[in-house]
């Protein structure tokens, strides 16, 4: 066996292994490729009006190059070290990075505390069929520890491996070449068409064409067209914003394996991530207006480690569906909780989406805001409402912007009752449930202050009792102790049940659960 192979339970130095020898270039290719045009632009120009390389007459070019020939050595000699002294482990139940030849600095992850994985591939190292590993822990973002670059095949080897032992599904001493890949089944894609389509029919598009008509009204009103120049930055912005989207979203595709929810995305940087479905804190799921039409929705999560930074490639990695039918949010939807804790989920869920309740009473379940509130919300206050299953909280929200929250009852960090003067005027208060940081903010709104209250002790207890089930920090050896020797599981049903592990949480103060 090679000494480069890391043992688990066994940590020696020639456990370390090395990324591949071209990492720093393709890391760094933007530098070099500014240091020779900024030291050999004279020379470069001189080629194009067909005149030697090299004028021997003038100094100054004679000094440019041999200074770029300096520079040039120095950064290569830096990408050398760089390489040299950047390594990584898996062992004793950690993967560990070393980086660093003048400051040095050691990074390394509980694999049982691993939330998600990445492959990210950008353009230049899916050339030289290189990949990026990056995988999250629990603390909001701050701790992703990133391998670059890594062979595509031995990524995901390691990423294989690393996952396996995360998810309980390996345990003995197998080395990481010794640990296959789980199998995966495809679950769904979303169509480039209706990628654009989504795009063409989203908010931002509204927003576009109602500036583009003022600006076209004022421009007429005060017969001055320079206004059209000053908008060709922002019809900049807007066209990069589109191709970021789409670039993004191309190729969308869902598969389930036993260790987790897998997600493939990208047009020219591809990404591949592994999102175990007991690391998601929550869920959302929203369906603006136009996109009724056609019966399409958008699914965002909160996992730990993703954390709420803004920015395109955060709000790729929380997205788990950009686009998709009702059929493809129900299959989603039972990957993510498996066990529903209703006997109909397809009624109550289809509740949650498109509900909305009748005048009198709440034939669907769900409570809502009170008749007497109906002022504060006179479109909303028949969807505002929440409805608890044995396994998560369902809260739904918006008459044209509908959304449909899920927090599993174990995710439940903290909560709030929050109430301004006039909702205290009308009897009404928002409960507010605190989990990770991310794009789902879970919100209780205007609902009676009886039932604010009721629910806010009931939540309580549920999570209490939710995470005393849980016994371990592997999502798969907990699933085990529950369904007898470990298998890999079939693609879930909303029928099965879940696998989560516990969070920290107080919910004994009413302001700070």
């Amino acid at each position: 066996m090679s000494p480069d192979v890391a043992l688990p339970g066994k940590a020696v130095d020639g456990d370390w292994r090395r990324v591949h020898p071209a990492s720093p270039f393709v890391r760094g290719w933007v530098a070099l490729a500014a240091v020779l045009y900024f030291f050999g632009r004279d020379a470069f120009e001189r080629v194009l009006q067909g005149r030697d390389i090299v004028d021997p007459l003038n100094g100054r070019v004679l000094w440019l190059l041999a200074g770029g020939g300096i520079v040039l050595m120095l950064a290569v000699g830096g990408f050398i070290l760089s390489w040299y002294f950047t390594r990584y482990q898996v062992a004793e139940g950690y993967v560990r990075v070393n980086t660093g030849f003048l400051f040095k600095q050691q990074r390394q992850a509980r694999l049982d505390r691993v939330q998600a994985i990445d492959i990210v591939q950008p353009l230049l190292a899916r050339i030289f069929g290189l990949a990026e590993l990056k995988f999250e822990v629990a603390d909001a973002g701050e701790s992703a520890v990133r391998l670059a670059y890594l062979p595509l095949a031995q990524a995901k080897q390691l990423r294989a491996a690393i996952l396996a032992r995360a998810a309980g599904v390996v345990t003995g001493p197998e080395t990481v070449e010794e640990i296959p890949e789980a199998p995966e089944q495809h679950v769904l894609s979303v169509p480039p068409g209706r990628l654009i389509g989504a795009l063409l029919f989203s908010e931002q598009t509204v927003g576009i064409i109602l500036a583009a008509a003022a600006s076209i009204t004022v421009s007429v009103l005060t017969e001055n067209s320079t206004i059209f120049l000053a908008l060709i930055p922002a019809i900049v912005g807007i066209a990069a914003t589109y191709w970021s989207s789409f670039n993004k979203g191309y190729n969308f595709t869902a598969a389930i394996s036993p260790d987790g929810i897998r997600l493939r995305y990208g047009l020219l940087d591809t990404q591949a991530q592994t999102v175990p479905p007991g690391r998601i804190q929550a869920l959302k799921i929203t369906q603006p207006p136009l996109w009724r039409l056609f019966g399409w929705y958008r699914m965002h999560v909160n996992v730990a480690g993703y954390g709420g930074t803004p920015g395109n490639e955060n709000a790729a990695r929380t997205t788990l569906l950009p686009v998709g039918m009702k059929a493809d949010v129900m299959m989603m939807l039972s990957l993510v909780l498996p066990d529903p804790g209703v006997d109909d989920p397809q009624r109550v869920f289809t509740a949650g989406l498109e509900g909305l309740s009748p005048l009198s009473g709440s034939a669907d379940g769900f409570v809502t805001t009170p008749r007497r509130a109906r002022l504060l919300a006179p479109l909303g206050w028949r969807r505002n409402g929440y409805l608890a299953t044995r396994t998560a909280l369902l809260l739904r929200s918006g008459r044209w912007w509908r959304t449909l929250v899920l927090v599993p009852h174990q995710r439940t960090q903290s909560m709030a009752l929050q109430q301004g003067p006039l909702a205290r005027w009308f009897g009404v208060t928002d409960l507010v449930l605190h989990t990770t940081a991310g794009p789902v903010a879970p919100r209780l709104y205007q609902a009676g202050v009886r039932e604010a209250v009721e629910l806010f002790d009931e939540q309580a207890a549920r999570a209490r009792e939710a995470r005393k089930r849980q016994t371990s920090e592997q999502w798969l050896a907990e699933l085990a102790l529950q369904r007898g020797p470990a298998t890999p599981p079939p693609v879930p049903t909303l029928e099965e049940h879940p696998e989560s592990t516990p969070t920290t949480a107080n919910q004994e103060d009413r302001h700070h659960g």
